[in-house]
């Protein structure tokens, strides 16, 4: 960067706007979260600000209100508080602590019909009453007339730069062009609303790209009013960018505009930095998987954890997009290339996904709270057979003789530790699913598994947990926090078929766990671009762009099998090569593309 530029930087307001600030839904939360501490530690602390939806579940423990309102940004909040806006000034409670304004949208719905109406008349797109889009035009219409205010107000820095990212958040960008406010705008599409639409329902979506009409193709799906305020944003901005090189192919031929640039994401690596200890911690929180493993599976018949390798997936469920179609095609091929060549190895494989359900499986909380009793009681007989012994070498006249441990256990114990055992043990196949979902029948995870036999069968050498809901410590079958989750595990299988990013291999990455992704996705490609032989790092990639579906199940298969002819030493080498390159997506390196794009907005 230009020392001019740092400079001018020093001199610049900058305010990201966002759907997810203070308020998680998905992935961009990350995102945002995670890179505030690289763009404070390069912007102007007290010129960076975040703007965001104010909704009190989310932003009560994450908020902390600023009651000093005298400098400009206090000054246009005040403002607005005075004209009937509900609107929070503070801290976001995250790594950084920056700034942050949120608005109520439900406090300007008084105003919904105005805004419609000027929607249309300015800008020709009409919506119609539907919730998620009442709350973004009424956050949109916020966070413009706070521009408005602001640019008004004796500010000392002549410079502001909007970055929005998404739809959710680009509406303000109409209005600051179309009255020529003196802003720098940038938008930031992570994933277009209709290609999402049009991956999820053609299997050929990349081939049928270019051909595609997308007015027809956003009014089939009924999301026309949201692909124009996506468009209309695109179009506006100063500075145009996505997140990939694959995601830059849908705007230019669904948004009509290609990217200024491309804006990979990154993570803070410093917070899964685990340095020396990640190995200790891989085999820690691996004896937490073991331990539900034991209560869900060992009840019907038991395999070595020592030969059981743990692989999982996990994100927003979309069976197709997330790739989770070929992963179970590929895990079903896994189980009988295992069986055929008699590899001496189970492989888990757990899927973490939102589905809806009415409640966790009470059969597998029954033979959890058994198995947690059948612990307890040993850890019983345990300390009083210790102590016994302890008691019987030390008073036996110097003679030293191991007793019958056996008749130490007093009849009650054995008793009891018998009846628990015999309640737990049964000859069901465990459970695939380990919650009532709400429609079983039509569910195509377990469809898939019914119809490929892949059901938990003792001779089975992939087992399969479907877990349809997100892992966090207060989960009452693992215990666990998500992250503590990836770092037990020995492999991410995330075969994305429709991924503008994907979050969920470089938070592998970052924790020191192998991955699978695809060059469809936008990291995968971003991997195959930038990096040679990136195996030894421990990234797996299926090709999918342009192969059929059964070649990449296939090659998907294989991947597995070699992975799971590894020798322990070549996993722990290979965990050593993952750790290693992470720093590679640290936000220190990764935010220079931002500030990049934002030194190009403030030239034009």
């Amino acid at each position: 960067m230009a020392k001019e530029s740092k400079e001018l930087f020093q001199q610049t307001l900058l305010f990201e706007c966002a759907w997810e600030v203070c308020n998680q839904v998905g992935g961009i939360y990350t995102v945002i979260r995670s890179k505030i501490p690289a763009i404070v530690q390069k912007w102007n602390k007290d010129n960076y600000f975040l703007l965001g939806p104010y909704f009190e579940n989310q932003a009560a423990s994450v908020f902390d209100p600023i009651e000093d309102l005298t400098d400009p940004v206090g000054y246009a909040v005040h403002t607005m508080r005075q004209n009937g806006f509900d609107v929070h000034y503070g801290r976001w409670l995250v790594t950084g602590k920056p700034k942050v304004v949120l608005f109520n949208p439900y406090s300007v719905f008084n105003r919904l019909g105005e805004i419609k109406y000027k929607l249309w008349v300015d800008h020709y797109i009409q919506v119609h009453d539907e919730p998620l889009m009442d709350q973004v035009l009424a956050f949109g219409y916020s966070v413009t007339e706070f521009f408005r205010i602001l640019v008004n107000s004796d500010i000392q820095e002549p410079h502001i730069i909007a970055h929005f990212h998404e739809w959710m958040a680009g509406m303000p960008i109409m209005d600051i062009r179309k009255e020529n406010l003196p802003i720098k705008t940038v938008f930031t599409t992570h994933a277009t609303m209709l290609g999402r639409y049009l991956a999820m329902n053609d299997h050929n979506f990349y081939n049928n790209l270019p051909f595609y009409n997308w007015e027809n193709e956003a009014k089939h799906f009924n999301i026309f009013p949201t692909v124009q305020l996506e468009r209309a944003a695109a179009h506006g901005s100063h500075v145009f960018s996505t997140v990939s090189d694959i995601t830059a192919q849908e705007c230019i031929h669904l948004l009509g505009r290609e990217p200024d640039y491309i804006l990979p994401n990154g993570l803070n690596i410093e917070r899964f930095e685990a340095l020396h200890e990640f190995q200790n911690l891989h085999y820690q929180y691996k004896e937490q998987i073991n331990e539900f493993i034991r209560g869900h599976f060992f009840q019907s018949y038991s395999f070595d954890l020592d030969k059981t390798l743990y692989f999982f997936s996990s994100g927003r469920f979309e069976y197709q997009n997330k790739g989770f179609d070929l992963t179970l095609e590929s895990l079903a091929r896994l189980n009988y290339k295992m069986k055929q060549e008699n590899i001496d190895a189970t492989v888990v494989f757990i899927l973490v996904t939102k589905q809806p359900y009415h409640s966790i499986n009470a059969q597998v909380l029954h033979s959890k709270a058994l198995m947690e009793e059948i612990q307890r009681n040993t850890e019983e007989i345990e300390r009083d057979l210790g102590k016994k012994l302890y008691e019987y070498i030390t008073s036996n006249n110097g003679q030293f003789n191991i007793p019958n441990l056996s008749s130490m256990i007093s009849e009650t114990m054995e008793l009891k530790l018998r009846r628990n055992v015999q309640s737990w043990k049964n000859t069901n196949l465990p459970y695939v699913v380990t919650h009532n979902l709400i429609n079983d029948g039509a569910d195509p995870v377990l469809n898939f598994l019914r119809m490929s036999n892949l059901v938990n069968g003792r001779e089975d050498k992939v087992k399969v947990v479907y877990h349809p809901e997100f892992i966090n410590s207060a989960s009452p079958l693992f215990h666990m926090d998500y992250n503590q989750f990836v770092r037990g595990c020995h492999l991410g299988v995330f075969p994305s078929y429709y991924e503008p990013w994907g979050y969920t291999p470089l938070e592998c990455m970052a924790s020191g766990i192998p991955s699978i992704t695809s060059d469809l996705s936008g990291f995968g490609s971003y991997i195959k671009a930038h990096f040679d032989n990136c195996e030894k790092m421990g990234l797996y990639i299926v090709n999918r762009n342009n192969v059929n579906y059964n070649d990449s199940a296939e090659q998907l298969a294989n991947l597995m099998l070699r992975f799971v002819k590894l020798n322990r030493r070549e996993r722990i080498s290979m965990r050593n090569n993952v750790e290693e390159n992470s720093i590679h997506f640290d936000w220190t390196n990764l935010a220079k593309n931002y500030f990049q794009a934002y030194d190009s907005a403030l030239e034009r």
